[in-house]
């Protein structure tokens, strides 16, 4: 078997050196992109939200269960779709539709 070469001084500084900047680059990207990722996180999960609430609605009315004076409300888009019985109505986003016992309100 060989006996290990001596490695020089200077290449052990630049394998550190590369290490230590690696480390630190690392870091530096990380702290850049964790809040995008975050961002990116909360608009899927508030997308996933609405998908399901409209696909919730879908059911419901697919399979006849909504009342006569029931209000549906999701937002899709910035553009509120409201259903009653299946009939479809849309309202800007500058309006916000409740549902009140058997009243529907605009406000």
């Amino acid at each position: 078997m060989v006996p290990p070469v001596a490695v020089s001084p200077l290449i052990k500084t630049a394998r550190w050196s590369a290490l230590l900047l690696g480390v630190i680059y690392g870091k530096q990207r990380f702290d850049y992109l964790k809040p995008i990722a975050e961002e990116e996180r909360r608009v899927e999960e508030a997308e996933k939200k609405a998908r399901e609430e409209q696909e919730r609605i879908y059911k419901q009315l697919s399979e006849g269960n909504a009342e006569s004076h029931t209000a549906f409300v999701c937002l899709s888009h910035e553009i509120r779709f409201v259903c009653f019985n299946a009939n479809i109505f849309m309202f800007p986003h500058s309006f916000s539709v409740s549902a009140a016992n058997s009243d529907t309100i605009l406000k």
